[in-house]
């Protein structure tokens, strides 16, 4: 029956998701790595540059006498070092190992890019050091299989040659060791930075809240009201 009394319209106030205050963000500041490894990527446009023609800076290794070259070498290095008045076999084998890895580690892995011919190439060996160019980079060719051996040979000379002296042998090991890395696979097209720049990297600012809660991605409108009448209940 009815009474003729309708109930009354409710009212929802509508529902804000903002928050009193000014939303300051602030800059979280990450510290930067020390060390940074880097890989050197080859594109496909690099790759067809790179077969237009034939690197003379790197297929001298594989011509004849290439090989020899570094025996003559390391034998004319000890007769001139010899010649020094007062030289002793430790001094002497010492340096000469010394001088050959020093260089050795110069010319292989230390100046990238070709000295000449380097417009026909369009670039594309810029970022390539002379190790990463023999045979097209490939890996454990004879060439470096014998670029290899040359450093340990004369370190276990100069290892000999020195009478097993505990302090020679730590300072030819670590030279040994450092010429001798960038020559591995693992390493093959890889840098590494000290002290990089990460302005760009991940290493930059992330914006985060004063709260620590995750920056809102945008401004969220209020739902609209809700009115409910009697209307709705029949």
């Amino acid at each position: 029956m009815n009474s003729g009394l309708s109930p009354p319209s409710i009212k929802l106030p509508g529902l804000s998701l903002h928050t009193n205050g000014k939303n300051t963000t602030q800059r979280r500041h990450r510290s930067p790595s020390l060390l940074k490894v880097e890989h050197v990527a080859s594109s496909n446009e690099q790759a067809l540059d790179q077969a237009a023609y034939a690197n003379i800076n790197a297929e001298w290794v594989n011509r004849k006498g290439a090989w020899m070259i570094h025996v003559v070498l390391i034998a004319t290095g000890k007769v001139i070092i010899d010649a020094i008045p007062r030289m002793t076999q430790n001094v002497s084998w010492t340096a000469v190992n010394l001088t050959y890895l020093a260089c050795s580690y110069l010319m292989f892995h230390w100046v990238t890019g070709i000295p000449f011919g380097s417009e026909l190439h369009g670039g594309a060996y810029d970022d390539l050091t002379l190790w990463e160019q023999i045979d097209g980079g490939a890996q454990n060719t004879p060439s470096k299989k014998w670029l290899f051996s040359v450093p340990v040979g004369l370190f276990l000379l100069s290892t000999h040659y020195t009478n097993y002296n505990p302090w020679l042998f730590a300072i030819n090991l670590s030279a040994l060791i450092f010429t001798l890395v960038p020559k591995l696979p693992i390493a093959h097209r890889q840098r590494l930075r000290i002290l990089p720049d990460n302005s760009s990297g991940s290493g930059g600012a992330t914006p985060t809240n004063v709260s620590g809660t995750s920056t809102p991605l945008g401004q969220i409108n209020p739902p609209p009201e809700l009115l409910l009448t009697d209307a709705q209940f029949r």
